[in-house]
């Protein structure tokens, strides 16, 4: 705490500021009112500003080298007279402190909170403050009047209107060059607005395509724009790439052909395009074929040796080399890369093509915290750095499922050199800090800078599904015991690991076996249990005469071989991935304690040398049971040598002292070969001193009888040690088999895939599109299952997944199962030139692990030249536990419609499911918290009643111990294996906040209790997000702006203008008008009445409070708001007149002030609840002034208009649309006086 501080005397009546003192330089200072340069006359220290006439005073820094400051004189005609010199500076008010006046002197002091004795810096005098005296001086300020319809106004207005379309037809805005498109292609709304920079590059095969109409007019355009990045450089000096963004089916691979082809005519003769699989290969053939480009040969570098390509040998001059991001990384047993290779062929002048075909590979460069990158993301990042004029292209629908996984993008130039960020971590930094609305500012950015496109096939006629599939009542039973028995596997393997010895390895790894095997044990229950509705779905699909794709990530294969190993080629029934997959874990990871070997094993020696190890620690002793000689005490000489060299005299010394030695017991000495020694203690006795005295015959290895004595005793305590571990060793084993017999002997379900083609006809009906081998095969005869190759004598194994396509869609088989591993780049949609177009039915049995993966999944069956479009379900159980998977993909979905097409919405809609986030995190510590009774939980658990406190009370209980289940509580018994203090249950701090580690382990509880927490965890976060909403906190992303009348005014102000692509930063200014006349109003409600759909509650509504002595009215129709919410704060106005006057009154205030009245903390910033407001958008690039952006934001007086807000709005005289953020006026004054170029239009 700091000391109290006087502040100054009440000053006098104050002046203008007098005109300079000669021989005094005045002051320059900024009136703290009008913000005027005033210039105050030396010595002079309180003023009245001439302009706005505010009172006011110095900044301490010019006032303390004032040695006596002058006072104002009252009566300019006098003299002024110096103030008499304080012995104390006086500080002014401090605002953090409390002021208090002195008892003695009564200066008014500056008190810390919580100081309640000290002295006083005026006068000396020790004082006391008195607490329940202090609010007679500070009486509290009355309650402020929360005036809730302000709230809510203001709440709609942050949200916007509703939602505009989604995605807009595209034609290049720019270009019309080409034929249209095969099928209707989409941009979304957000990129639509955005318009790319003037088309400059002339194509070489311009008339060629035009001619033959090889390319359609969009992929044209995207030619030109690569092209044309492609003759810019970076700040760095690389040169600039370029990103195809396109979704699947729009026909990317024909437009790298064409990228090959015109560079081919330039001379560069050379390309690298690296792909996902080898067999993509004949799809990159055929697309330079389409383009006219039969003479550019393309080669597998999977077919080449590891010598140099442009060898005699090899012969590889020019063309297109394809490999795959696998070979990429590869290497030969004598350490020659392939990376080098190709760096060696393309030559460190390389300016041909390097295409990352798929690029979402490599994603993995900038990991999350506790990993390490991966090598395909460092070998693309090292590619690229040694080739550093290649013609870089990025392609892949999914190429940025999130802002980290941009990592390897560095030749987009969005960070680095000349950028507002100095290196990735900086720029993932501020876009995860600015929320979606930064991600879709991203692809705007890209967009407008000329480096990147991103349409996409229109899902017009598309049909997304979430299907729940429930548990029946055998699936819940399977399920509630498979729960009980991994919470009672848990219990074992704590009390087995309790008996291993310390120096065992540490059980960290079987805990993570443990939970991974867990996790993907109730995944496989999760598959399971939606067979039987995939398999109800899929027949009913057949039955309307359409086709079925069933997509899954998982196909057991692994599991299957095991079992095939150890049981057979032919079995009793299809293999049950969860018991094999447990039998495995257990049989592998149970703790058993180290088997002891028994004495019989030892044998003779081996009792001897125990014998020899009983005495090692004997003094005098050695380990080989010989005595060693004592050696009689001389004093130390100098001139004695040390012990490392002996003479031969030594020796003969030592020999000749050997040859009498002295009995033990008689003390008597005698020869040396005369006396017996004790092969156990090495004592020397004559035989005759013995009792009985010993024969002549001595046997080689003597003992005496004190050491036989001991060594029966501790070979008897040895033997009963060794049955005590051998019994403790037999009970772990014996357990061990009853936890296997009691495995197999549980009803789990079978392999997935192997049942889903079972009951759908077998391998006859349903095509196979997997990575497996074999396959379970029901015999002819109904009884038993059979294992067989996938592939028979006329298809080899590299061709059944191709053959099994051509037999989907030849229309042999009307069902396809595809897998990632075997599904890359295959196409399964309707098409036109196929014999099988019927409509596909895709189903997802399994969601693939990230949002990239599912995207190209949904990519196998929607694409171009397609008959219809396809059907996709979603299937989850109503499992809370589940919704992990779904919680993790609908969040990358989320993010990657917001950074790759500019819109979140652009995905398939799965935000019910994004439970990963930061409010997810806040909603699970805040039911920890109440389940362990450190706080109440804020909402009501499901199935219990607030005026019953008993049931939450038991449900509290029941959800303590389930967590207990399942180790998320940690039990410190438990944890410990004894009983070591009073027992205690707590959840570490790096749980308490981690959703996916909730929602994995949450897939381990029964049925029951797992859907009751995670009902109550999705109620703690509905109420978290609805509390965001109100406070104006949420992040919405892109929000439509709406009003009846949008104009823009005036001149859009350049702001920024990039030097590499012309694009520029603009600032727009919009008057808006949100309000609506009584006339219209009125007429909304004689039509919806007049029409037969009003509703008896539909009319007009006052407010039942009155703020700042008015009402406010609205016009409300059913179903707009909740009725109850409705009538506690408003009343339905019977007479219209009476609504008239209301409604036009407030209609007129409105246009000149907001509902917090004309006293409102922020003044003319504030725009809540006013009519006619002037908004400003930055449009255009937003990441080259995204500091200033930060900067300004950062000086918001409100917290939800600190973050970035994007927002699209639409005029309605032109219908001019511009998305950019939406920012204050004082907030769009900072970032043009920074940029520089404020002035400019």
């Amino acid at each position: 705490m700091g000391q109290p501080s006087v502040p100054p005397p009440l000053p006098p009546p104050l002046q203008s500021p007098a005109p300079p003192i000669p021989g005094g330089s005045p002051n320059k200072v900024r009136c703290a009112g009008c913000r005027l340069i005033l210039s105050v006359a030396p010595g002079l220290t309180e003023f009245v500003c001439p302009t706005c006439r505010l009172p006011q005073m110095l900044p301490p820094e010019l006032t303390m080298n004032f040695q006596s400051p002058t006072k104002v004189n009252p009566n300019p005609n006098l003299p002024p007279s110096p103030l008499p010199s304080p012995q104390l500076q006086a500080h002014g008010i401090d605002p953090t402190k409390i002021q208090l006046p002195c008892a003695n002197c009564k200066a008014i002091l500056n008190v810390p909170h919580g100081l309640t004795r000290f002295k006083c810096p005026q006068c000396g005098i020790d004082l006391a403050v008195d607490v329940s005296k202090v609010n007679e001086f500070f009486p509290r300020p009355p309650v402020e009047e929360i005036n809730e319809v302000a709230i809510d106004v203001e709440q709609e207005e942050q949200e916007g209107g509703l939602a505009g379309e989604t995605f807009m037809d595209y034609r290049p805005p720019r270009l019309s060059i080409g034929r249209p498109h095969p099928d209707p292609v989409v941009e979304t709304s957000s990129l639509s607005a955005v318009q790319p920079p003037e088309p400059k590059y002339e194509l070489s095969i311009k008339d060629e395509l035009e001619s033959s109409n090889a390319l359609s007019c969009l992929q044209i355009e995207t030619l030109v724009y690569a092209c044309q990045r492609h003759l810019q450089h970076l700040q760095h000096r690389s040169r600039a790439g370029f990103f195809i963004g396109d979704g699947a089916g729009v026909g990317k691979g024909r437009t790298i052909a064409g990228l090959i082809w015109e560079n081919w005519q330039h001379g560069r003769r050379k390309a690298l395009w690296i792909s996902v699989g080898s067999d993509l290969k004949f799809d990159a053939r055929r697309d330079l074929d389409d383009v006219g480009a039969t003479c550019v040969e393309v080669h597998a570098l999977n077919k080449l040796p590891y010598s140099k390509l442009d060898s005699k040998s090899v012969g590889v001059r020019e063309g297109v080399v394809f490999l795959t991001y696998s070979s990429l990384i590869a290497s030969s047993e004598k350490g020659r890369s392939r990376l080098q290779q190709l760096v060696q062929w393309c030559g460190l002048q390389f300016d041909g093509l390097l295409i990352f075909d798929e690029c979402h590979k490599a994603k993995n460069l900038v990991p999350e915290a506790g990993s390490k990158p991966t090598r395909t993301g460092e070998a693309v990042l090292e590619i690229q750095g040694k080739l550093p004029e290649a013609r870089v292209v990025y392609c892949s629908a999914t190429g940025a499922s999130e802002p980290r996984n941009m990592g390897y993008m560095v030749r987009l130039g969005l960070w680095g050199l000349g950028t507002s960020f100095t290196d990735f971590r900086e720029f993932l930094g501020a876009l995860e800090k600015g929320g979606v609305g930064a991600l879709e500012l991203v692809a705007m950015d890209m967009k407008a800078r000329g480096m990147f496109v991103c349409r996409t096939l229109s899902y017009k006629g598309v049909e997304f599904e979430v299907v729940e599939a429930l548990l029946d009542a055998k699936m819940t039973e399977m399920y509630q015991k498979a729960a009980e028995f991994w919470a009672e596997l848990r219990v074992e393997l704590l009390s087995a690991s309790a008996f291993l010895p310390e120096e065992r390895p540490n059980p960290s790894q079987l805990w993570r076996l443990y939970w991974a095997s867990h996790q993907r044990f109730f995944r496989h229950m999760c598959m399971s249990a939606k067979v039987g509705t995939v398999v109800e779905l899929a027949k009913q699909a057949l039955r309307e005469n359409k086709s079925v794709v069933i997509g899954l990530q998982s196909t057991g294969e692994a599991r299957t071989e095991e079992a095939v190993t150890k049981y057979g080629l032919e079995l009793d029934d299809f293999i049950s991935g969860p018991r094999e997959l447990l039998l495995k874990f257990v049989e592998e990871n149970y703790p058993l304690p180290e088997k002891p070997e028994s004495l019989s094993a030892v044998g003779e020696e081996g009792i001897k040398e125990l014998q020899r190890k009983r005495h090692s620690a004997t003094p005098g002793v050695s380990l080989k049971g010989r005595v060693r000689k004592i050696a009689k005490w001389q004093p130390a000489s100098d001139e004695e040598s040390d012990d490392e060299s002996e003479s031969d005299s030594d020796n003969e010394s030592a020999e000749s002292d050997d040859e009498f030695q002295i009995c033990d017991i008689c003390n008597g000495e005698g020869e040396r070969k005369k006396l017996l020694r004790c092969a156990c203690c090495g004592q020397l006795v004559h035989p005759a001193c013995l009792e009985p005295p010993v024969d002549d015959i001595v046997p080689v290895e003597w003992t005496c009888s004190l050491c036989k004595q001991k060594t029966d005793e501790y070979l008897q305590a040895r033997q009963v040690y060794i049955e005590e571990l051998t019994k403790r060793y037999e009970g772990a084993v014996e357990r061990k088999m009853k936890i296997l017999e009691i495995i197999r002997s549980l009803d789990l379900p079978n392999n997935p895939l192997d049942d889903i083609i079972d009951q759908l006809g077998g391998p006859d009906n349903v095509a196979e599109i997997t990575g497996r081998r074999g396959m379970l095969v029901r015999a002819a005869c109904g009884k038993g299952v059979t294992y067989q190759a996938r592939n028979t004598k006329d298809v080899t194994m590299e061709m059944v997944n191709m053959h099994e396509k051509q037999l989907f869609m030849d229309g042999k088989k009307l069902v396809a199962i595809i897998s990632e591993a075997g599904s890359a780049g295959v196409s399964l949609q309707a098409d036109r030139r196929a014999i099988n177009q019927r409509r596909r039915v895709h189903l997802t049995l399994e969601l693939p692990w990230s949002a990239d993966r599912a995207i190209q999944q949904f990519g196998r069956t929607h694409r171009s030249n397609q008959a219809s479009a396809p059907e996709y379900r979603l299937l989850f159980t109503n499992l809370g536990g589940e919704r992990r998977f779904a919680s993790i993909v609908a969040k990358r979905l989320e993010s990657l419609g917001a950074l790759t097409q500019g819109d979140r919405r652009a995905g398939p809609s799965l935000s019910a499911y994004n439970y990963d986030s930061t409010y997810g995190k806040r909603a699970l510590a805040l039911m920890y918290r109440g389940i362990m009774e450190q706080d109440s939980l804020p909402v009501v658990p499901p199935g219990c009643s607030s005026e019953k406190p008993e049931t939450v009370q038991d449900f509290i209980c029941k959800a303590k111990a389930a967590l207990v289940s399942v180790g998320i509580v940690r039990d410190s018994v438990l944890v410990n294996g004894k009983e070591s203090g009073k027992p205690f249950s707590h959840i570490i701090d790096s749980d308490m906040n981690d959703v996916g580690r909730f929602l994995n382990r949450l897939l381990g509880l029964p049925p029951d209790i797992q859907n009751r927490l995670f009902e109550l965890f999705t109620s703690i976060l509905d109420l978290l997000i609805q509390k965001a909403r109100t406070e104006g906190n949420l992040d919405l992303g892109i929000v439509d702006i709406k009003a009846n009348v949008i104009e823009l005014q005036g001149k859009p102000k350049t702001v920024h203008i990039d030097h590499m692509s012309g694009a520029s930063t603009v600032l727009f200014t919009f008057t808006l008008d949100r309000g609506v006349t009584w006339e219209f109003a009125s007429s909304l409600l004689d039509e919806k009445q007049n029409g037969g759909l009003g509703s008896v509650n539909d009319g007009f509504y006052e407010s039942r409070r009155e703020w700042l002595g008015r009402r406010h009215f609205l016009l409300a129709f059913e179903g707009e708001m909740p009725l109850a919410e409705l009538k506690s704060k408003y009343r339905k106005i019977s007479s219209l007149e009476k609504a008239c006057c209301g409604w036009e009154d407030e209609y007129d205030v409105s246009s000149r002030q907001c509902m917090h009245g004309r006293n409102c903390k922020l003044g003319n910033f504030c725009t809540v609840g006013r009519r006619i407001q002037e908004v400003n958008v930055l449009g255009g690039l937003i990441l080259p002034i995204w500091r200033e952006i930060e900067t300004a934001l950062s000086k918001q007086a409100r917290q939800s208009y600190k973050r970035i807000r994007v927002s699209r709005i639409e005029t309605t005289t032109d219908n001019q649309r511009i998305v950019g953020t939406f920012d204050s006026q004082w907030c769009c004054r900072i970032c043009t006086s920074r940029s520089g170029l404020g002035a400019r239009s």
